[in-house]
This record gives C-alpha cells, structure tokens and sequence, in this order.
C-alpha cells in the first residue's frame, strides 16, 4: 500500500490513513469523537489521526459553531484527491488477491475473519464491508 500511494506521490502513508479519509470522503467534516467511533479508536487516536492529516495538508479541524467543544474534521481538496488515491490503490491490491485465488476461498477466508472478531466495535465495523463477490 504505502509503496504503491509513494509511487503516486503520496510518499508519507500511515496506517490510519485509509479508514479515515474514506470516511472523510463519504461523509465530509465530522466531530472528532465520531471519526474515533467509526475507526474503533479513542477520541485521543482520531485527533492524533487527524492531527497527522491535517499537518500534511489533507484535513482542516474546526470547531463546531453551534458546540465549541466539538472539533470537526473534513477533508481538503488534496485531501480529497488521496482519499481517491487510497481507494484506488486498495481497489487494485484487492482485485490482485482475487485473482491468486478461487472466489469460494474469498468467501471461506472472509467468513473466518469476521468470526474471529469478537469486539461488537469491530463486527459493526466488519458488517459495513461488502462480502466477497456482492
């Protein structure tokens, strides 16, 4: 991942990136508590993730005019262009895994991954992600 985002130009990749910008992307600003919920993490994790994408020009943090207390985070215009960027380079990681195996070992392995997931975080997460083949 971080290779390929590096070969586009995006040579500062974080782990944190992908989930967050994708969300970012879908959603536009949201409360730093929210981005924490949606990413499993701590409040603190999301605002350090945030920090981390909005000191390389990729997310804006504003505070709530109607709750002061409420940091909201969106992406930029550059930001907006990884968050393509990421989508588009997990897209092709996938669509390469796809092809090493038989689509009936996709639906076994995704149905053992989501098994071993006993955080009800994480299966809500998990439930928002397509199935293999859907």
């Amino acid at each position: 991942m971080a290779g390929r985002l590096a070969r586009l130009g995006y040579d500062d990749y974080r782990r944190t990136d992908a989930a967050a910008v994708r969300l970012l992307l879908r959603r536009g600003a949201v409360p730093v508590g929210q981005l924490g919920t949606a990413l499993g993490v701590t409040r603190q994790a999301a605002r350090k993730a945030a920090d981390g994408l909005q000191q390389r020009g990729f997310a804006t943090a504003r505070r709530d005019p109607d709750d002061a207390r409420q940091l909201n985070v969106a992406l930029t215009p550059a930001g907006q262009d990884y968050a393509r960027a990421i989508i588009t380079v997990i897209g092709e990681l996938n669509r390469e895994v796809a092809r090493r195996v038989e689509p009936a070992q996709l639906v076994a392995a995704d149905a053992v991954l989501r098994a071993v997931l006993f955080d009800a975080s994480a299966q809500q997460r998990a439930a928002r992600l397509p199935r293999p083949g859907a």
